[in-house]
C-alpha cells in the first residue's frame, strides 16, 4: 500500500469520477445482496400461501434489480475508462520528460529495454490496477462485511459456521503476497530484460546476418523467453495454490451450512425462507471471496511496477539552473580583461561516477585555453579521454573538480538550456532520427531556423546529396538513418551542428566515414566556418589536425603538449607517431 500511494498525484485530479464509480460499485454489490431477501419473502410468503401475483411481484422485483445492478457496473466501467487512460498518458509523458532530463551517466548504466518496458508494459498493469483490482478490492471488502452482517442477522449459527474458513484464508493470503511480490518483480525484469535483446537485434541485424550470427542470438532469446516462462509458471503456480484454498474452504462451510441448516428447518427451528436467504447470501459472496486471489496478484504485479516506474522518476536528474556554489564567483570573466575569453579548462579532472574506488581518474588536472575565434585539434590514442573531454563542454558529464568557462563564465552558471545554445556538438557516431532530412539538421537551430540556414548547412557539410533523394529535405531517413551510409550521416550530423551559427563548435573526428575527396570538400567549406567560432576538434588524421590553428595532445588524461601541427612533428615523438606511424619519415615528409 505505501508503494502503491505514491501514484496518488496522478490519481488526484481524477478523484471525483473513481470515487463515484466506486461507491457505484459498492452500491451495484448491495443491490445484489437484496436478492436473497427478495427471495426469502418470496419462500415463506406467496410461495408457502400458493400466491401466484405474489410471485409474479417478486419475479419482478427480482428482474429489476438485476437490471439496477447491471446498468450500475455498466455505469462504473464508463465512468473509469477515460480519465484512466489520462493518468496513463500523462504518467508515460512524465516518464519520457524525466529520460531527457537524466544524465548520461543514468543512461549508460540502463539497458533501453528496461526503460521501454517501465513505459509500456508496467504503465499498462497500472492502468488496469486502478480500473478493476482498486476499485474492487475496496468494493468486494464491503461486499464482504454486508454480507456477513446480512447472513448473521438472518442465523448466528450458521453465520458463525460460514466464517470458520476466514482465518486460514487470511493468512494463505498473507503468504502469497509475499511470494507473489517476488515473483512479479522477477517477471517483469525479465520482460525487460528480454525487449533489450529484441532490441538490439533489430538495431543490429547487419551485424548478426553479416557475421552469420542468428542463430547464437536466437539461443540467447531462447534462453531469456524460457526463464521469464519459468517463472510466469511459477506465478500460475502460486495463484493456483491461493485460489484453491479461497474456493475450497468457503465452499465447505457452504456445504456444512446447507447440511446445519436443513436439519434445522427439518426439526422446525429455522424457516425454509431464512435458509433459501442465508444460502443466496453465502453464495452472492462467492465472487468477491474467490476474486481475492487474481485481485491480490494484480495489485501485487501493480506495485512492482509502481516501484519500477519511480526507480526512473526517483534518479536525479541534470540541474537546468546554474549551480549556486559556483556561480557566486564565476559569472563574470576572470579579472576582466578578456584574458579568459573564449573555451578554457582550469585543472578539470573526471573520473566516472561508477569507477571503482582508488581508479585512476580519466582526465588529470586538464589546463587547456581556446582563444577566441580559434580552432584547437585535440590529439591523443585511443583510450586517452578526448571523447570524455568534449562531453564535459556541453555538460553532458559533470566535471570531478576544477572549472570550464566559456568567455569568462563558468559554464555551471549557466543554465543547461543556455548552455547547449552556445555549444554545438557533432559526435563521431552520429545520431539520426526516424524522420526528415530537414527535421533532424534543423534540430540543431532554434525554432526561429528556416531553409536558407538548412542549405547554408547542408552546403557547409557537402551534403547535396540529400537533393537527390526521393522527397528531397523531406525524405524520411528511417530509424537511427540506416537508409543512409555512414558518410552521409555523419555529413548530416555536422550540418546539425553547425546549422545554428554556435559560438562554440565541439567536434568529435567529424570527418572520420567520408573518402578522401568528399574531405577536401568539406574541408574547405569547414574553414570558413571556423573563422567565426571558437572550435574544439578531435582528430586523429593530419587532415583534420590542419583545420585548426594549433593542436594540443593529449596522453594519460593530461595535456602534455601544446602547439602547431609542426611544432609537435619536430619535438614529440609521441605525436609524430600518432599522425604517421613513422615519426622519422612523417618529420621529413612533412617538413
Amino acid at each position: 500500500m505505501r508503494t502503491l500511494l505514491r501514484l496518488w498525484p496522478y490519481v488526484r485530479p481524477v478523484r471525483a469520477r473513481l470515487f463515484t464509480a466506486a461507491f457505484i460499485a459498492i452500491l451495484a454489490s448491495c443491490i445484489g445482496l437484496v436478492i436473497p431477501l427478495v427471495l426469502k419473502w418470496m419462500v415463506d410468503g406467496p410461495i408457502a400461501d400458493r400466491d401466484p401475483a405474489g410471485v409474479w411481484l417478486g419475479a419482478l422485483y427480482l428482474l429489476l434489480l438485476g437490471l439496477a445492478e447491471a446498468l450500475l457496473f455498466g455505469f462504473r466501467r464508463w465512468l473509469v475508462a477515460r480519465p484512466l487512460s489520462g493518468v496513463e498518458a500523462a504518467m508515460r509523458a512524465d516518464l519520457y520528460r524525466r529520460l531527457q532530463r537524466l544524465p548520461i551517466a543514468f543512461h549508460d548504466r540502463w539497458p533501453s529495454g528496461q526503460l521501454l518496458s517501465r513505459g509500456t508494459t508496467d504503465l499498462m498493469l497500472l492502468r488496469m490496477f486502478l480500473a478493476f483490482p482498486l476499485t474492487f478490492l475496496l468494493v468486494n471488502g464491503v461486499t464482504i462485511l454486508v454480507g456477513v452482517i446480512i447472513m448473521l442477522v438472518q442465523d448466528w449459527v450458521l453465520g458463525l459456521v460460514i466464517l470458520v474458513p476466514a482465518v486460514p484464508v487470511m493468512v494463505t493470503c498473507v503468504v502469497f503476497e509475499k511470494r507473489y511480490s517476488r515473483a512479479a518483480r522477477l517477471a517483469q525484469d525479465q520482460v525487460g530484460d528480454l525487449t533489450t535483446v529484441v532490441e538490439e537485434s533489430v538495431l543490429g541485424i547487419r551485424i548478426i546476418k553479416g557475421f552469420g550470427r542468428h542463430r547464437s542470438q536466437a539461443r540467447a532469446f531462447r534462453e531469456l523467453s524460457g526463464k521469464l516462462r519459468g517463472t510466469e509458471l511459477h506465478k500460475a503456480r502460486l495463484l493456483a495454490a491461493i485460489l484453491g484454498v479461497i474456493v475450497t474452504l468457503p465452499e465447505l462451510a457452504i456445504g456444512a451450512a446447507l447440511v446445519l441448516g436443513a436439519v434445522r428447518v427439518a426439526d422446525g427451528d429455522l424457516s425454509a425462507g431464512t435458509l433459501v436467504a442465508f444460502l443466496s447470501t453465502a453464495l452472492a459472496l462467492r465472487w468477491p471471496v474467490d476474486s481475492i486471489g487474481f485481485l491480490l496478484a494484480m495489485s501485487q504485479e501493480a506495485a512492482t511496477a509502481t516501484e519500477r516506474y519511480f526507480e526512473v522518476m526517483d534518479a536525479p536528474e541534470e540541474d537546468p539552473g546554474p549551480v549556486a556554489a559556483r556561480a557566486a564567483g564565476s559569472a563574470a570573466p576572470d579579472g576582466g580583461d578578456g584574458g579568459d575569453g573564449g573555451l578554457r579548462f582550469h585543472g578539470v579532472t573526471f573520473r566516472y561516477p561508477d569507477a571503482p574506488a582508488g581508479s585512476p581518474p580519466v582526465l588529470d588536472r586538464v589546463d587547456l585555453h581556446i582563444r577566441p575565434g580559434e580552432s584547437l585539434a585535440l590529439v591523443g590514442a585511443t583510450g586517452s579521454g578526448k571523447t570524455t573531454l568534449t562531453a564535459l563542454v556541453p555538460r553532458l558529464h559533470e566535471v570531478t573538480s576544477g572549472r570550464i568557462t566559456l568567455d569568462g563564465t563558468d559554464i555551471t552558471a549557466l543554465s543547461r538550456e543556455e548552455l547547449r545554445s552556445r555549444v554545438a556538438v557533432a559526435f563521431e557516431e552520429p545520431t539520426l532520427f526516424s524522420a526528415s532530412v530537414g527535421e533532424n539538421v534543423l534540430m540543431g537551430a532554434g525554432a526561429a531556423a528556416g531553409r536558407d540556414e538548412l542549405e547554408r548547412a547542408l552546403d557547409v557539410a557537402q551534403a547535396g546529396f540529400v537533393h537527390a533523394l526521393p522527397q528531397g529535405v523531406d525524405t524520411q531517413v528511417g530509424e537511427q538513418g540506416l537508409s543512409l551510409s555512414g558518410g552521409q550521416r555523419q555529413r548530416l550530423a555536422l550540418a546539425r551542428a553547425v546549422v545554428g551559427r554556435p559560438g562554440f563548435l565541439v567536434l568529435d573526428d567529424p570527418l572520420s566515414a567520408l573518402d578522401v575527396h568528399t574531405e577536401a570538400a568539406v574541408e574547405a567549406a569547414l574553414r570558413r566556418v571556423l573563422a567565426d567560432t571558437t572550435a574544439l576538434i578531435v582528430a586523429h588524421r593530419p587532415s583534420t589536425v590542419l583545420l585548426a590553428d594549433r593542436v594540443a595532445l593529449l596522453s594519460g588524461g593530461r595535456i602534455t603538449a601544446v602547439g602547431t601541427h609542426h611544432e609537435l612533428l619536430r619535438t614529440h615523438p609521441e605525436y609524430a607517431h600518432l599522425m604517421s606511424g613513422d615519426p622519422v619519415g612523417e618529420q621529413k615528409e612533412l617538413r
